[in-house]
């Protein structure tokens, strides 16, 4: 199938607050993507600091599997089912194959209240109908999208999950350069970024607890690297290792209850998993090769791991029970940082080919090996909770940028932010 390339900035600003340090940039969609209408949604008070209608529209689009049709070749503005006339949606050149519409209206209790609509256009029928209510304008149209994608696509939407993410800049102060780390929590569209913490000293791995509101990373602000753990909520930390050598690489277990980490506490790089309420070790890998960057299995019975024992870097699996160790990973002499789709049947990695680190994916149950990304220097995947997009780091124009891909590679989305580099991305798990 051919490719269309595409260039889309999504600039508009209604607020100070809602501000977004990354911008999203579609590089690569599909030529057959689903045409659909979002009319702007129907309301009569004071002007919004936020466009509903125009979120749900950027999110859709951003999948790479639909083209919501510009607002500008919209013969009408309809907000109720007896104002839709399917033959202004049935043109060529400003059709759609779906319409969704929407009115907003206030609540007693000073929330918003949104009905919409879903209609198809060549069956000129009604889909759906359905109603959100709530005070955040942007959390309500992430969920409208996440409604929209799975009534049209059938997979669960993942537009009002969040990620976490980390920046490097250099700083100019009293005449010395310094650098400066931060630690940023944003929605997936780059919006509502905050800063969790920041630091002069590296931060790295951040990763989510499967409740959707901690997060672990390794911070060296106390001069060596140590595992810690944050509430997004309260922006309350705590310190989970600081033993002398390697802390790093921490992954929660499915159920929260555990956390697998790479310590050298004992000499060479192994993998240990921790019991969280009673900070009990085990050590999980013992071989004179350093083992490192430790994913979970979603059954929580293995540990996904990357390892040079075969002479090159490769993923294997251990299992927790056994001990028994297996080599998932043969397509070329370098695949690291593993990462596995919710059902644990797709492998996303870094794969070098020719020199140059790409983001692949194995089929665990096919055996089918695919290079996704054409980018270079590709590191850090993670995938979203509905394995629709793996995002990564990248690099462009000599600045460490976000980028995503879908897991056919048909999709490629473009994060670049407006200050300093981006490295380490997390996707949350569904909030």
């Amino acid at each position: 199938m051919k490719y269309i390339m595409v260039v889309l900035c999504w600039l508009t600003l209604f607020s100070a607050s809602a501000r977004a340090e990354l911008i999203i940039e579609i590089t690569e969609g599909i030529t057959d993507a689903t045409s659909i209408a979002i009319v702007p949604f129907a309301w009569s008070g004071p002007r919004l600091k936020e466009d509903v209608a125009y979120i749900v529209s950027a999110d859709l689009h951003r999948s790479g599997q639909f083209a919501p049709l510009e607002r500008s070749k919209m013969l009408s503005f309809p907000s109720q089912e007896n104002q839709v006339f399917f033959r202004d949606w049935q043109s060529k050149t400003n059709g759609a194959e779906y319409l969704v519409i929407g009115r907003m209206s206030g609540t007693n209790d000073g929330k918003y209240r949104i009905d919409y609509q879903l209609f198809d256009v060549y069956q000129q029928r009604t889909v759906n109908r359905w109603f959100a209510t709530g005070t955040d304008l942007r959390a309500m149209a992430h969920h409208i999208s996440d409604v929209l994608y799975q009534e049209l696509t059938g997979i669960r939407g993942a537009f009002s999950t969040r990620m976490v993410y980390v920046t490097m800049e250099y700083l100019n102060t009293t005449g010395k350069r310094t650098q400066r780390y931060r630690l940023y929590i944003s929605d997936v569209d780059g919006y509502n970024d905050q800063i969790l913490m920041e630091s002069s000293e590296p931060i790295l791995s951040p990763s989510w607890a499967p409740n959707g509101r901690h997060v672990t990373y390794v911070s060296f602000k106390s001069t060596r690297p140590a595992i810690y753990i944050m509430d997004t909520k309260t922006r309350q930390e705590q310190k989970i290792t600081g033993f002398s050598g390697l802390n790093g690489a921490p992954r929660f277990s499915p159920d929260g209850r555990s956390m697998a980490m790479v310590l050298s506490k004992d000499g060479n790089p192994e993998i240990y998993t921790m019991e969280l309420r009673t900070g009990k070790l085990k050590r999980i890998t013992n071989h004179y090769a350093i083992d490192t960057e430790p994913t979970w299995a979603p059954d929580g019975r293995s540990l996904i791991f990357t390892s040079e024992r075969g002479g090159s870097p490769q993923i294997y699996r251990q299992y927790l029970d056994s001990g028994k160790v297996e080599r998932l990973t043969f397509d070329g002499n370098y695949n690291a940082r593993p990462a596995l789709t919710p059902d644990g049947r797709f492998l996303a990695m870094v794969h070098r080919s020719n020199g140059i680190f790409h983001i692949a994916v194995k089929d665990l149950v096919r055996g089918t090996f695919n290079v996704l990304t054409e980018t270079d220097l590709d590191e850090s995947p993670s995938i979203a909770p509905n394995a629709s997009m793996i995002i990564y780091a990248t690099m462009d124009k000599n600045r460490g940028v976000l980028a995503a891909v879908s897991l056919d590679g048909r999709v490629k989305v473009k994060l670049p932010s407006r200050i300093g580099d981006v490295r380490e991305p997390a996707w949350s798990p569904f909030m």
